[in-house]
């Protein structure tokens, strides 16, 4: 029975988990926009990767 209540435990948590965010298309960063513009033709140079521990994971 321990069995039970335990896995029926860890289905919530994981459907409440898994319904986190919003849903729904993607937000532009209404700050880079507004900043961008005000820029005009200057380009950033993009910034340099800096090794992390979950790198292997994630690429």
């Amino acid at each position: 029975m321990k069995h039970v209540r335990r896995s029926f435990i860890l289905v919530l948590v994981a459907l409440g988990l898994s319904a986190c965010g919003v849903r729904g298309g993607l937000e532009t960063p209404t700050e880079n926009v507004a900043t961008n513009s005000t820029e005009g033709a200057q380009e950033k140079a993009p910034k340099e990767h800096k090794p992390f521990i979950l790198d292997g994971l994630i690429r």
